[in-house]
């Protein structure tokens, strides 16, 4: 992995598809998977070439929203300790992915940034996967840490980073489809 993580284009040359030329329809076609593989390789490297895992390699989700074409691409916390442990201790969180924190029931819950290094947003997700509330929320090393909450139950939370939410477009009262593993 590190070496793909180190690739590079340095020869100088180009690849060039003509009308006519062997490459021309492969090229458009080729393209897209070319985007995903790049995004993935990046998303898998951190700066010292070594591929980023967590401990557990938990499943992963996709969040789309209602009239949105932004989509997060997040990790599943559907147990007390991941949804405890959440995103504490990242220094960092890849764009357009995040955690989605889920319950089997609606809950009265709060969030906090106690041990979590990066500024994250979060959507609290309710009945109908209608977004409830947005929250800001800030680093915090020591006690008492802010918390952030909904102003009602809900039974999915989706976290990702600072201001992603207003970045897309997204806001209180969207609705949000979470296609869970």
């Amino acid at each position: 992995m590190e070496a793909l993580c180190r690739l590079s284009y340095s020869s100088g040359g180009s690849m060039i598809a003509t009308p006519g030329s062997p490459l021309s329809g492969t090229m458009p076609r080729l393209l897209p998977l070319a985007v995903i593989a790049l995004v993935w390789l990046s998303a898998s490297c951190s700066g010292s070439g070594e591929p980023v895992t967590s401990p557990s390699d938990p499943p992963t989700a996709l969040v789309t929203f209602a009239g949105s074409d932004a989509a997060l691409a997040v990790e599943v916390a559907d147990t007390d300790a991941e949804r405890q442990r959440g995103l504490s201790g990242r220094s960092s969180l890849p764009a357009d992915t995040g955690m989605v924190f889920v319950w089997d029931d609606p809950v009265d819950a709060t969030f906090w940034m106690k041990d979590t290094l990066i500024p994250l947003s979060v959507a609290f997700i309710g009945d109908g996967g209608r977004i409830l509330a947005i929250a800001e929320m800030t680093p915090c090393e020591a006690n008492p840490c802010p918390t952030y909450g909904a102003p009602g139950p809900f039974s999915l939370a989706v976290e990702a980073p600072a201001g992603w939410f207003a970045a897309n477009d997204i806001a209180v009262g969207d609705v949000a489809t979470v296609d869970l593993p």
